[in-house]
């Protein structure tokens, strides 16, 4: 059997434009869904991983580089589960408002995949554009930062410029309602504000969503806790929980105020319960200590990210997608931070000194990217 594969250039594409907010144009053509947006362009240089990128809430707003030269070539796996906790994917639906690669594989190969990711992104309305020099735009991202921009596509309308980071995309990717989640595979029920006990003895463990990746949810649950998940600015002071959890999310700590007040009340509880947060998380327990963040020049998004656990000589390789840090310098009398990038020196955790609180700013529960540092969760747990 002969396998005849149809080049790039010969499938039948429009032109399609990115324009960046100081002028610089890079012109490709379309893959996904043929029309215009616009949002904040970033570069992840993960080598794979792209349906759980794309599905990562704290992608919201953002146009994706993917500065692996080839983007499709496995396809897309299926939609499993229900839209609260999907299999294979880390939201319910894509997050970034486009994808931008250097070539795509119009041609698929994966025994898991269901679909191609151009069938996807057309059928979510997101556009996807290649045949872009990516080498040359992120060089530009990294020297200028990242910036905002909009993808034209032929015979499309023009759009304007937009800036994720001016609203709250914590409120727009968090969860509505609280709901929990009893053990692994079994679909989670409405929280009515009441809880019975634990079946087994098992810990509950509040889940603060402030736009989680369902692999968090799938890691927690392994490890034989009750999870409750609640909205971002919920107050779950009333709920009986052993250990409160705060999860990643998108753009700009500054608009989770709610948030940030919660997790400072469960800190001066009488008999304060652990807490552990992953990514946003690790912002918002850092001000709610009192500390500050910032946003970085073109943020941390990739499989190979080193840190280091200060206090050690060990180095950790972790998956990270975030644009803002926690500045170190600022933490109160009894923090301390945890984890340092070994890339640029930033902040990659902290912790209190005497209580039962840390974060971590990389993601260990990866999904995708290397796992070498699930054990935070461990860790956690066994504070509970």
């Amino acid at each position: 059997m002969t396998l005849i594969i149809q080049p790039t250039q010969m499938q039948a594409t429009k032109s399609a434009v990115l324009i960046l907010e100081d002028g610089t144009e890079f012109r490709g053509r379309s893959f996904g869904y043929d029309g215009s947006t616009a949002g904040e362009v970033v570069f992840n240089t993960a080598m794979t991983g792209y349906p759980e990128s794309l599905t990562d809430p704290s992608y919201e707003g953002q146009i994706l580089v993917t500065t692996f030269p080839q983007l499709g070539n496995y396809g897309v796996p299926p939609s499993g589960g229900d839209d609260s906790l999907k299999d294979y994917y880390e939201g319910s639906r894509i997050h970034c408002r486009a994808i931008i690669a250097q070539d795509y594989a119009f041609h698929h190969s994966h025994w898991l995949a269901e679909r191609s990711l151009a069938d996807w992104l057309k059928e979510e309305k997101i556009p996807g554009i290649y045949d872009i020099d990516t080498r040359a735009l992120t060089k530009h991202l990294r020297t200028h930062g990242s910036m905002l921009g909009k993808i034209i596509v032929e015979g499309c309308d023009d759009v304007e410029f937009y800036d994720p980071n001016a609203e709250n995309l914590i409120a727009l990717t968090s969860c509505a309602e609280p709901v929990v989640y009893d053990a692994p595979g079994a679909d989670p029920k409405p929280f009515t504000g009441t809880l019975e006990a634990a079946p087994d003895g098992k810990k509950t463990v509040v889940l603060v969503d402030c736009g989680i990746k369902h692999n968090i949810i799938r890691c927690l649950l392994a490890r034989g806790v009750r999870v409750v998940r609640v909205p971002w600015n919920y107050d779950f002071s009333g709920i009986p929980a052993d250990g409160l959890f705060i999860s990643n999310g998108p753009g700009n700590p500054d608009f989770a105020t709610a948030t940030v007040e919660n997790i400072r009340k469960a800190m001066n509880a009488a008999s304060p319960k652990p807490i552990c947060g992953i990514c946003m998380g690790n912002q918002l327990l850092a001000k709610a200590a009192g500390a500050s963040t910032f946003k970085l020049k073109y943020g941390h998004r990739s499989h190979n990210q080193p840190v280091r656990r200060l206090g050690s000589e060990k180095c950790f390789v972790t998956s990270q997608n975030h644009g803002f840090a926690v500045d170190s310098d600022t933490l109160p009398e009894g923090w301390e931070p945890l984890f340092v990038n070994m890339n640029d020196g930033t902040n990659e955790g902290i912790r209190h000194k005497s209580l039962p609180f840390f974060s971590a700013q990389f993601h260990p529960e990866a999904s995708s990217g290397p796992r070498d540092t699930e054990f935070l969760f461990d860790e956690f747990i066994a504070l509970l």
